[in-house]
């Protein structure tokens, strides 16, 4: 296998690893990977939903029926864009709030057999190398 080649195979193995730390944390959250990915873009924005749609990489009616089943579980509430008063706004929750720290406690225990291996200027390194991969 060439250079390229073993980049790839380890960023799939790497991500099929975060994949199976993030479906563990969504289901005992009784959420789905895609209402955890959702949750986790709201983190820091308040996109529209059509935003929120581009983001997640799914059809608006399906955003639409995501929204909805996390407006009823008290997660995220639904607003008008000030800006335009056909957009609607998403955020997340004071509730929603609350779970994040804990999901992401989560998330770190359950990352920390691989993070742990890195010492302090691996895990930097690492980080400014990923960041730049993701750096569209």
């Amino acid at each position: 296998m060439d250079t390229v080649d073993e980049l790839r195979d380890s960023l799939v193995q790497a991500s099929f690893t975060v994949i199976a730390v993030l479906s563990r944390v969504a289901a005992e959250q009784d959420l789905s990977l895609t209402q955890l990915r959702m949750l986790g873009i709201l983190r820091d924005r308040e996109p529209a939903m059509a935003e929120l749609a581009t983001y997640l990489g799914l059809e608006r009616s399906t955003v639409s029926g995501l929204i909805d089943r996390a407006v009823q579980r008290g997660l995220v509430r639904k607003t008008s864009d000030a800006a335009d008063g056909r957009s609607v706004r998403v955020s997340l929750t004071a509730e929603a709030r609350r779970m994040e720290t804990g999901v992401i406690a989560q998330i770190g225990d359950l990352l920390a057999p691989m993070t742990d291996r890195l010492n302090s200027s691996d895990q930097k390194r690492l980080s400014a190398l990923l960041a730049k991969l993701l750096d569209h």
